[in-house]
């Protein structure tokens, strides 16, 4: 493997198709992240696994056909690829049925991945794919090496404990959740009111370098060294919010792997995160130039 090839952010977990009343369309919060990531010129790699089956050819495809190395995408020979029927109600919001057990459940270690995780700047992961023994094994395992530990939380009942929870915080560097994660989990261990309160709180008990809060309409917050930004969102017209803020870490990544500042960070995740809104589906094409 040469230097050029190796990869700036390492995303860990599920790749499915979400189906909805309208068509199926391919999801997965890390997946996700990496497509996002991709566009802005990151090469992520995504570790998942997929069944030998239709959905799973279509998502090489869908990869393969936008320029997104499939490396290390297992195929699972028992297991089909990961389905969730969504539902969205009048706000446009999303509610899921997450199928289980699946491909991505039975994501197993391989040699190769050592380096790929060493050598990467950040390590995306989240709190479904601990659901299942096996890809848990695996991403702890992933989680002794990395450098930088990302956790993106993603609270789906009944897929998530909170003891599992807990172990995956004990283990990251940086949380992004939303404002509802953020008031369940913290309610766990305080009655904080303010959302300030709550997350100094959370990032002190975990040491968390960094956490990232959405907020949906209301913006969203960044807590970095000990300091608050904060952004007031962005005005659009929403189409779907699927995907949103998986593009708003992909966007908040970015920036990060470049250095800079958290307020520009902050501020660029939430332009990404605004525009997906305003498109149909998590990864829409689009070029860097329309944000």
């Amino acid at each position: 493997m040469s230097e050029t090839s190796l990869h700036q952010v390492v995303c860990f977990g599920e790749v499915l198709f979400d189906i909805f009343p309208s068509g199926a369309e391919p999801g997965g919060a890390p997946m996700n992240v990496a497509y996002h990531l991709h566009k802005q010129q990151k090469n992520p790699a995504l570790i998942t696994r997929i069944g030998v089956d239709e959905e799973g050819r279509k998502l090489i495809n869908f990869f393969s056909g936008r320029g997104l190395g499939t490396d290390h995408f297992q195929v699972d020979c028992e297991h089909e690829t990961g389905k969730v029927y969504a539902r969205l109600n009048a706000y446009n919001e999303a509610s899921y049925d997450i199928l289980m057990p699946v491909a991505w459940d039975f994501i197993q270690w391989e040699d190769g991945l050592q380096r790929v995780v060493e050598s990467a700047g950040f390590f995306v992961f989240g709190s479904l794919a601990a659901r299942s023994g096996v890809s848990r094994e695996t991403l702890f395992r992933c989680l002794e090496m990395a450098r930088c530990k990302v956790l993106d939380i993603n609270l789906r009942a009944p897929h998530f404990s909170k003891r599992n929870v807990e172990e995956l915080m004990s283990r990251a560097d940086l949380l992004k959740l939303n404002v509802a994660e953020l008031e369940l989990i913290t309610g766990w261990f305080s009655n904080y009111r303010s959302i300030e309160d709550r997350v100094r709180f959370i990032a002190d008990k975990f040491s968390f370098s960094g956490v990232a809060v959405t907020m949906g309409g209301d913006g969203a917050m960044l807590f970095m060294n000990g300091v608050f930004a904060r952004h007031k969102g962005i005005e659009v017209d929403v189409v779907d919010t699927v995907g949103c803020g998986d593009a708003f870490l992909a966007g908040l990544l970015s920036r990060l792997t470049e250095d800079a500042p958290p307020e520009e960070a902050l501020a660029y995740a939430c332009r990404l995160g605004a525009f997906i809104a305003t498109q149909r589906g998590a990864c829409p094409e689009y070029e860097l130039k329309n944000l």
